[in-house]
């Protein structure tokens, strides 16, 4: 496994982080796996070192938190051994009060992250997205807190646009209260918007980049013919992509990610995460894994280089795309 740091902080992370969304319960999502089954996956994530994980509260409403927790006490050689990361935003019961980034929900919510995953610190505590109906100040000062209280280690953010992640950093800089370290963004072969403001931005300032869905949902598997349409229970049950992809370029690209994959004999995953893998400023991208074959493709793609021809043909096919997954 290749460690690289952490954007500018002392911290190492293993080149691929495991996204455990896929691991909770199914009656969250159909296409969710539950504990007995995730495990599996974490044994092989863990047996090739693999050391940075990343859930989240909402991942089937915190049983994906508990199951997190069950395999780094089972399979980790000491707690210290892994970067945990979780992420707090969004509704977590009909409470009005159970979501968003007010000091109130930060504070309760952190404390049940921990609780769920049976840990007494969190490696890297993520807003899941920007919120529009609380105030930056009441935001970035709780979180300051929490870092402060021992309870989190470091802070990150995920999609928002670059002036709000501008803004909020500003402010703890000014305040003296901890900064965000890592952006956890969408970025892939069929969507490259962010390379226009918040790539750039995070390179400038030290700024770990781990996107998420660097297979598009699984769209640059090949296997989608239009939404709905596919081999796949996520495929045929995922709207969420089918709001996102499915345009004309993207089928090109997809197109073009199959040619370089048939040529070199090697699945189209292994393709577009060697691309993403290859992009100036990437730290690592979170992998989802629901069958064995997935997670060793991602395995793979840490040994592949693309040359600067098979870089241009799977790049030629993109068109510019209206701005995606800021909100959920």
């Amino acid at each position: 496994m290749k460690y690289v740091r952490f954007g500018a902080t002392g911290l190492r992370v293993s080149r691929l982080c495991l996204g455990c969304m896929s691991y909770g319960t199914p009656a969250w999502r159909d296409w969710v796996l539950d504990a007995k089954a995730s495990m599996p996956f974490f044994r092989r994530a863990f047996e090739a070192g693999i050391n940075f994980y990343d859930t989240a509260d909402v991942y089937s409403l915190g049983e994906s938190e508990v199951v997190l927790g069950k395999a780094v006490r089972k399979y980790a050689t000491n707690r210290d051994a892994v970067v945990i990361a979780t992420k707090v935003f969004n509704p977590m019961s009909a409470d009005p009060n159970d979501r968003g980034l007010s000091r109130k929900h930060i504070l309760q919510a952190v404390d049940a992250s921990l609780r769920r995953l049976g840990t007494d610190y969190i490696d890297l505590y993520q807003i899941h997205r920007h919120d529009p109906h609380t105030p930056v100040e009441e935001t970035m000062e709780a979180l300051n807190d929490v870092v402060r209280a021992g309870k989190v280690r470091y802070l990150g953010a995920s999609s928002m646009y670059a002036w709000q992640f501008v803004r909020m950093q500003a402010l703890a800089e000014q305040r003296g209260w901890a900064r965000f370290v890592s952006m956890q963004n969408h970025y892939n072969l069929v969507y490259r918007e962010e390379e226009r403001e918040m790539l750039p931005l995070c390179r400038e300032e030290g700024i770990a980049v781990i996107p998420w869905s660097p297979l598009a949902r699984g769209f640059l598997a090949g296997n989608r013919k239009a939404p709905g349409k596919g081999a796949t229970t996520r495929a045929k049950s995922d709207d969420f992509a089918a709001r996102m992809y499915y345009q004309p370029e993207d089928f090109d690209i997809v197109g073009q990610v199959t040619a370089v994959a048939k040529a070199r004999k090697v699945s189209n995953a292994q393709v577009a995460l060697a691309w993403v893998m290859s992009r100036p400023g990437i730290t690592a991208p979170i992998i989802g894994a629901t069958k064995m074959a997935h997670l060793e493709d991602a395995l793979a793609a840490l040994e592949m280089s693309l040359d600067t021809r098979e870089q241009e043909a799977l790049e030629a096919p993109y068109r510019p795309h209206p701005v995606l997954g800021i909100t959920l």
